[in-house]
């Protein structure tokens, strides 16, 4: 979605306010949504965009019981929301339910921002980040945890922070495996240095606790990365053909949001930066001709096919937002289909034009 970083560690790095948020990749296998996962169903019907109005930074979990499951950023920053439908296009129509709200004081009681659900060992994480509500941009990585088999149902508890190397701005969470092993990645201010933030990553001991060390993966250092604000963010992996793949979002949340590329191959460690290779330029980003702008913290799913990959994100339909586009809530949920070029390596072509059919 989009964040504003006030930077609050005592390092003189950043001295400007800081604004971060837009993002989303995980899931070694893509978790509970690897086609090899799941049944093959009928083919999709044409998707419809926007799917889902005012949702930013959109998660969707295809699981193994049939159902997707939606969450993202509600513009009011004040709850975490959850949908789900046994087909993409049902999202846009599915009852939404509140899972949590802020807390009136005290940690988790404001910008709650960019959740994500995933299935870990028989229990549903949500991975999200918020403030405390009397220092609304100390913003830190939270995680709760549900037991029951339904997320709609049982009792979210709530596991804490995730401790990182500082106490600096924090936020993105995304966690997959690979190998055998969990990992988390997310987007951190590293004291000290002239950005926003960087995308991280790090093994796990547990669904909230990391653990061994973490390393930076990617820094803005490319003129796109850095407009207006300089942030790597919203990572989000998806694993195919022999190569790990992370996404991750760039610049400031406005039209100049992008979507980069970082790909590592399968047999790496994935501990290693050299192990990544970073794309010179961004992989998806606004188009004029389709009037999508600004689009970004994206995540994948599986069509209904239980084949197809599909690219999820949000966009804007405009280009002018008045005065601050954390303010804007007008980032709607898309979905397309992500295509595959020869080489084995992700097609994220543009993001289409509003209801026009991503081929599905």
């Amino acid at each position: 979605m989009s964040r504003a970083d006030r930077a609050d560690d005592p390092s003189p790095a950043p001295h400007r306010r800081l604004v971060l948020k837009g993002a989303a990749l995980a899931a070694g296998a893509l978790a509970t949504s690897t086609p090899s996962a799941l049944a093959a169903s009928p083919k999709a019907a044409p998707y419809v965009n926007p799917l889902v109005l005012n949702r930013a930074d959109p998660h969707i979990n295809r699981h193994t019981d049939g159902f997707y499951y939606f969450t993202a950023t509600a513009p009011e920053y004040d709850r975490i929301i959850l949908r789900r439908s046994r087909t993409l296009n049902g999202l846009a129509t599915a009852a939404e339910s509140v899972i949590w709200r802020a807390h009136p004081a005290g940690d988790m009681g404001a910008h709650i921002w960019a959740p994500e659900l995933h299935r870990v060992d028989g229990k549903w994480y949500i991975y999200f980040a918020a403030a405390p509500a009397e220092d609304v941009w100390r913003i830190r990585i939270w995680v709760l945890e549900n037991a029951h088999p339904n997320p709609f149902r049982g009792t979210w508890v709530e596991k804490g922070q995730i401790r990182t190397a500082w106490e600096t701005f924090s936020l993105d969470a995304t966690t997959f495996t690979h190998r055998g092993t969990r990992y988390l990645a997310w987007a951190q201010h590293e004291p000290g240095m002239d950005n926003n933030t960087a995308v991280w990553l790090s093994r796990m001991a547990n669904p909230w606790t990391l653990t061994g060390p973490q390393v930076r993966l990617t820094t803005p250092e490319f003129d796109w990365e850095c407009v207006g604000y300089k942030v790597n963010e919203g990572p989000y992996v998806l694993q195919r053909n022999g190569r790990v793949f992370m996404t991750y979002s760039a610049s400031a949340t406005d039209h100049h949001y992008c979507v980069g590329l970082l790909t590592a191959d399968a047999g790496s460690d994935l501990m290693n930066p050299a192990s990544w290779a970073k794309s010179p330029t961004p992989v998806f980003a606004g188009n004029d001709d389709t009037r999508q702008y600004g689009p970004g913290h994206n995540c994948f799913t599986v069509a209904e096919d239980g084949r197809t990959d599909v690219l999820v994100y949000h966009a804007r339909q405009y280009k002018e937002i008045v005065g601050d586009p954390l303010n804007d809530p007008n980032r709607h949920t898309r979905v397309q289909t992500l295509g595959w070029k020869p080489d084995g390596t992700p097609d994220f072509g543009v993001p289409v034009a509003d209801a026009v059919r991503a081929e599905g």
